[in-house]
């Protein structure tokens, strides 16, 4: 099946989800940044084929949001890390889960807890804006066309 290319729309949205939308690329920067970083090992967590996983892989690192780095010479192995690029898009990773702790969590609650490594306390992400410093949410914004914008034809 081919995928949908994304990459080339005129929106930010539609980009970063060209680089990491499939649905096993934010899961695989999951396991990642939880310290899963050998293939053997995000793939028994997962439970993903190794052919998946070895292709989703090497889009990730194609794309700067992983590197890979040998952890052994013989056999040669590599594990994955993240970039900044892709530590970044943990970020984004925190507000999904966030929305999925509070609409697909249930009773039993979140499956994690996130402890703030200042303040040593559990807490969760909030958005707030870069300006002015107080909360914002969807509701809070007006969408305008930005300097990337395409014109629309008349």
């Amino acid at each position: 099946m081919q995928r949908t290319s994304f990459g080339d729309m005129a929106c930010s949205i539609a980009r970063t989800l060209d680089i990491a939308g499939e649905p096993w690329s934010p899961l695989i920067l999951r396991d990642v940044w939880a310290g899963l970083t050998r293939f053997d090992d995000i793939q028994r967590d997962l439970k993903i084929s190794r052919k998946v996983l070895a292709e989703r892989l090497k889009w990730l690192v194609g794309h700067g949001v992983l590197e890979q780095r040998p952890y052994s010479e013989r056999p040669v192995r590599h594990e994955y890390v993240l970039t900044a690029k892709g530590l970044e898009l943990c970020d984004v990773l925190m507000v999904i889960s966030a929305w999925g702790d509070r609409w697909t969590a249930g009773t039993a609650g979140p499956p994690v807890l996130q402890r703030h490594r200042a303040c040593g306390r559990t807490t969760h992400p909030e958005i707030r804006c870069a300006r002015c410093g107080e909360p914002m949410a969807a509701g809070d914004i007006d969408l305008e066309p930005g300097p990337g914008a395409l014109p629309h034809p008349a």
